[in-house]
């Protein structure tokens, strides 16, 4: 069962033998025993990827609590001290400029917890199965996690200096150039933004379209064009003149930061403390 639940958190025969220190082969075998044994397909399998079946949902869903639990009754009756450990996943932009840079005041206060940081995904509304907690972007709050909100995402045209000496407004249109800088995922926000600020953008634009936060701003950085970034997460970016802001219009978004982890860890002492830290330090103050 411990093979399964590793399998189905990674959705990856080889990620679980490496967590479980087995080879491929070996985790390969043991599902095929537990299939045989259920009589029941756990997996679907395809050259490309490894998802649970309905069955081996339903299956996880019923296991993974009883496990933690009988992890929970090992540690009360151990003598000795737990080895302790945190997976965390944050998404890369805020990994970078907020996250990381505060980290090591959380290390100091708790040097005996080891932890993980994965800032690989950059997709939204996602608590990936590795994870113990999480802050990524949900557009509401996600019922089937325990979750606080950190604060609403908010947009705001930025550029370099260079470029913001260049841009020229008459009547409330763009008269000069203004390339813009998009980001894959929000590939409708300069529209948007236009619309609410009531700032038109030239009808002959050039775009660039780039698949991660990080990139946009370093891309307006280097005098690309124009580029909508997270205002809570750029202010390095401004107090140091690497980006200006363009405009002062931001644009809102339904989006917000969530702190997430699971129901069943909610009293989980190590996931408590991440918990305190985290809201003292990120979320939005009213």
């Amino acid at each position: 069962m411990r093979v399964f639940c590793a399998a189905a958190e990674h959705q990856s025969f080889r990620q679980a033998a490496d967590v479980l220190f087995l080879t491929s082969s070996a985790v390969s075998h043991q599902i095929k025993q537990l299939e045989a044994e259920l009589g029941a397909r756990l997996f679907e399998r395809s050259s490309r990827a490894l998802q649970l079946s309905a069955d081996g949902s339903a299956l996880y869903d019923d296991i993974h609590p009883l496990l933690v639990e009988f992890d929970t009754v090992v540690t009360r009756h151990s003598k000795t001290e737990p080895f302790r450990s945190l997976r965390i996943s944050v998404q890369p932009f805020f990994a970078s400029e907020v996250f990381v840079p505060r980290l090591p005041e959380f290390v100091a206060q708790h040097p005996d917890i080891d932890i993980s940081i994965d800032t690989s995904d950059e997709s939204l509304e996602k608590h990936p199965a590795t994870a113990d907690v999480s802050i990524r972007i949900f557009k509401s709050k996600p019922d089937s996690f325990a979750s606080d909100r950190l604060f609403a995402l908010r947009l705001v045209p930025a550029g370099s200096l260079a470029f913001y000496d260049g841009i020229r407004v008459k009547s409330g249109r763009i008269q000069s150039e203004f390339p813009l800088l998009v980001h894959e995922s929000r590939p409708k926000a300069w529209q948007k933004w236009e619309r609410s600020s009531r700032i038109r953008l030239p009808d002959l634009k050039n775009t660039i379209r780039l698949d991660s936060m990080i990139a946009v701003a370093r891309a307006a950085e280097r005098g690309l064009g124009a580029a909508l970034v997270p205002r809570q997460l750029s202010e390095t970016w401004f107090r140091s003149d690497s980006l200006v802001q363009l405009f002062e219009h931001e644009l809102g978004t339904k989006d917000s930061y969530y702190l997430v982890y699971r129901q069943e860890d909610r009293d989980k002492q190590d996931i408590q403390l991440f918990r305190a830290w985290a809201l003292e330090n990120f979320a939005e103050k009213h």
